[in-house]
């Protein structure tokens, strides 16, 4: 009883969204994500290792290197495992931070070349640790973290 009445007599914690978004955790696996295609070259080890293959890869040879010609993935069918991130061998995806990634059909969830290399998509940490010093703190819903964030922006 003594939790229960630890937390009743707390300040309320709920946010106005879509005002105000929480920063997740720096390495969420979001709905979303990125692919660098400097760094890719092709080898289609993210494909292979895909669980559901979701990911679909075309190459053509460009002199002695390969390029990438079409690289699609299917949102609606991820499982968001993190396995195509894990193994690239060339760090060029990443997964994303984006969790607003609704759609009213199940044919607009897939990911092509340009939704992949999106300025707006931000990389998560996840499976790429050297990121986490870029990423903003979790915002934390609990002992009144946001509550003192949402008062220093009320005075700002």
């Amino acid at each position: 009883m003594a939790l229960t009445f630890k937390h009743l007599f707390r300040k309320n914690i709920t946010t106005q969204y879509p005002d105000m978004r929480l920063h997740t955790s720096r390495r969420i696996r979001g709905q979303q994500f990125v692919w660098r295609s400097d760094l890719c070259t092709g080898c289609a080890t993210c494909a292979k290792n895909c669980p559901h293959g979701i990911i679909q890869i075309k190459t053509s040879k460009n002199g002695d290197k390969y390029v990438v010609d079409k690289i699609e993935f299917d949102i609606g069918r991820c499982m968001f495992c993190g396995l195509c991130v894990e193994v690239c061998p060339y760090n060029a995806l990443y997964m994303g931070r984006s969790y607003e990634q609704s759609r009213y059909s199940r044919r607009l969830l897939w990911a092509d070349k340009d939704i992949l290399m999106s300025p707006d998509a931000e990389p998560s940490a996840y499976g790429h640790p050297e990121l986490e010093g870029q990423i903003p703190k979790q915002t934390l819903l609990v002992y009144g973290q946001l509550s003192q964030e949402m008062a220093a922006k009320d005075d700002n």
